[in-house]
């Protein structure tokens, strides 16, 4: 899910950023109370800090090292992937359920200039919260937040074909395959596989 690095929010014309205070505080607030999703318990999406750095860590180093479904070099050290995942040129959440880091997104313009009206995001959940509804809550959470700050779009560049959990997801999520790149990437067991474009106007 590459995009350009931009660090500005556009604002629904492609201009200026959006304040925080236009976005829509009941939506986003619904993520710090009970989250029926997850277990029927709090679930807190929150912008990371530094101090958030090990947890990503942790979470993002076992799907770097399987190298299923990211396009990094599988070798990256730690460094290297948190100045990947919270670079400045990303706005960067994690999910936080009973002070447990469980999973973290970011979000980041997809293009510079005249592209930057859409928004590009990534997410991993921590291993052992699989199944909990975790990225269905950061998915969530990201479109309320890239509607509030005024992206008119939110693409995936390059989803792995053989990544059906997270196609299904992003489908029952109003994502659609808008594109098919054949053999884009070389999944570490399956081979050459086609990689998506997935879509959704917002």
């Amino acid at each position: 899910m590459d995009g350009d690095p931009t660090v500005e929010k556009p604002n629904a014309e492609g201009g200026a950023a959006i304040s925080q205070s236009t976005m829509d505080k009941k939506a986003i607030a619904r993520f710090s109370g009970p989250a029926a999703n997850v277990n029927h318990a709090a679930m807190d999406i929150r912008p990371a800090s530094s101090a958030d750095a090990p947890a990503v860590w942790s979470i993002i180093e076992p799907v770097i090292r399987a190298g299923e479904t990211y396009t990094l070099h599988r070798n990256l050290s730690r460094e290297e992937a948190l100045a990947y995942w919270m670079g400045a040129d990303k706005e960067v959440f994690v999910a936080e359920q009973a002070g447990a880091i469980l999973g973290t997104y970011y979000m980041r313009p997809n293009q510079a200039g005249g592209g930057r009206h859409v928004c590009n995001c990534g997410y991993v959940t921590a291993p052992d919260a699989t199944g909990r509804g975790v990225a269905r809550g950061m998915c969530e959470h990201s479109l309320v937040t890239a509607r509030a700050h005024g992206y008119l779009a939110m693409q995936f560049n390059f989803v792995a074909s053989t990544n059906q959990r997270a196609i299904s997801l992003w489908q029952k999520m109003g994502f659609e395959v808008v594109g098919t790149l054949p053999g884009a990437f070389r999944h570490p067991t399956h081979g050459y596989v086609d990689a998506f474009v997935m879509y959704q106007a917002l």
